[in-house]
């Protein structure tokens, strides 16, 4: 009985956690929708877009991925295929679009995907430049969309809406529903508020003025661990050695005064791990990414030079890294509260609230795939309740993240392997 117990306060405590934050975002993710078609910088105009693939080992994606950019349906870009000293095919199988003229091969030795961007940015021509992962799938509509995310001339950088294409195995099917409450509704949210943290890697475009003008100066206030990384204001936005460069961009994109907005349809549909093994070392990169950015950018904090998103920085930090050192603390005693007989939760109040915390959270999943019109994702609905362990395991990676930064351990890329699964071709096909 007390195990039931346990298990039943951990599954409380994380979905009262995501129900309650999520609870606020629902008018602002309406009127977004509302809005979706209000006026573009690029309403009336076709700007040419670079689209930059930078790639590493990828021959099980890479040509998948240039084959839907190539059957967009918006007609002034390019495609800039770098190749990043790859030991595979990939390389040859990027010269197999060598006779379209939309298409360019930079061929380099490996220096890691910072320097991989950054050697398509400065061979780019675009006044929009789309950084995309080689295992990316476009719609046929990705790119117009994108584009009207850009709503002034204040919007620096847009992010879009990424869902799993990998649907074959148990961890991706949770991801499905995952992805919808944290990328496609609560980046909705938060962009409406100017406080939107990062433009993912998978699918994020930038406008050329905003990176020139978000370089970093040489007399930038950094922290000392960091202060080496000012000679990269010569090679490009991003920094090489940093593995969260698409966080820590975003991050200098607001720093340089400009909005980041997210564009719901501009759908790219990628590879998510599909092992434990996978998940573990995708997710430590991603949290040893943003503790660095918080190292680098900390002067960013309270600071109200920075509009909105200097006061929910502070949040984010809270919520991404103190809070799962709580939860697990929290659970620990729990369980040894039950081993010694005690009851975790009593029968008041708080199982009242529990229990609400719990509908909300069900109703949060339920709202965010309508938002994102993937309603037959929600035959995934039986994937719900493996959302705790999972949550629990984000808490302990967030820990050991830590730890490494800590440590002064190496940080690698640790890049994902690819099956080069599709299951699906946009985010509402059911297959």
């Amino acid at each position: 009985m007390h195990i039931l117990l346990v298990i039943f306060y951990v599954l409380s405590v994380v979905v009262v956690s995501i129900g309650t934050l999520l609870l606020a975002y629902y008018p602002l993710a309406a009127i977004f929708e509302l809005n979706r078609y209000r006026p573009s910088l690029y309403q009336n105009v076709t700007p040419l877009v670079s689209i930059i693939v930078p790639a590493y080992n990828e021959e099980k994606v890479i040509f998948n991925c240039v084959t839907s950019i190539l059957a967009s349906d918006y007609r002034n870009y390019e495609v800039l295929l770098v190749n990043d000293g790859s030991t595979d095919e990939t390389l040859a199988l990027m010269h197999y679009f060598d006779q379209n003229p939309r298409v360019k091969v930079i061929d380099k030795p490996n220096g890691g995907k910072a320097s991989a961007l950054n050697t398509g940015y400065k061979t780019s021509r675009g006044e929009v430049l789309f950084f995309v992962d080689a295992d990316g799938i476009f719609t046929p509509s990705t790119i117009r969309e994108m584009l009207t995310g850009f709503s002034s001339r204040k919007v620096g950088a847009v992010c879009g809406n990424d869902a799993p294409v990998n649907l074959d195995h148990f961890i991706p099917r949770l991801m499905a529903l995952q992805t919808h409450v944290g990328t496609g509704f609560v980046r909705r949210a938060l962009a409406q508020l100017n406080c939107l943290p990062i433009v993912s890697g998978n699918v994020g475009a930038f406008r050329r003025a905003a990176l020139e003008k978000s370089l970093l100066d040489e007399s930038a206030t950094l922290s000392r661990d960091f202060s080496s990384l000012t000679e990269n204001r010569r090679v490009g936005p991003f920094l090489k050695g940093f593995i969260g460069e698409d966080l820590e961009l975003t991050w200098r994109i607001h720093r340089a005064g400009y909005r980041v907005n997210f564009a719901p349809h501009a759908v790219v549909l990628a590879e998510v791990p599909s092992t434990i093994k996978s998940l573990w070392k995708q997710r430590v990169r991603w949290a040893r990414g943003l503790l660095q950015s918080v190292r680098l950018h900390k002067d960013m904090f309270f600071r109200t030079k920075y509009g909105p998103v200097g006061m929910y920085l502070p949040i984010n930090f809270f919520n991404m890294v103190i809070t799962p050192i709580i939860q697990l603390l929290l659970i620990t005693l729990v369980i040894l509260l039950a081993a010694a007989g005690y009851s975790p939760i009593g029968t008041g109040i708080l199982s009242i609230i529990l229990w609400l915390g719990l509908a909300g959270a069900l109703f949060t999943v339920f709202y965010a795939v309508l938002l994102d019109g993937a309603w037959k994702d929600l035959r995934f609905v039986y994937m719900l309740p493996f959302w705790i362990p999972y949550s629990l395991m984000m808490n302990a990676v967030m820990v050991w993240a830590i730890i490494l930064e800590i440590r002064g351990t190496e940080a690698g890329w640790n890049k994902m392997d690819r099956t080069g699964v599709i299951s699906r071709r946009s985010m509402t096909e059911k297959r």
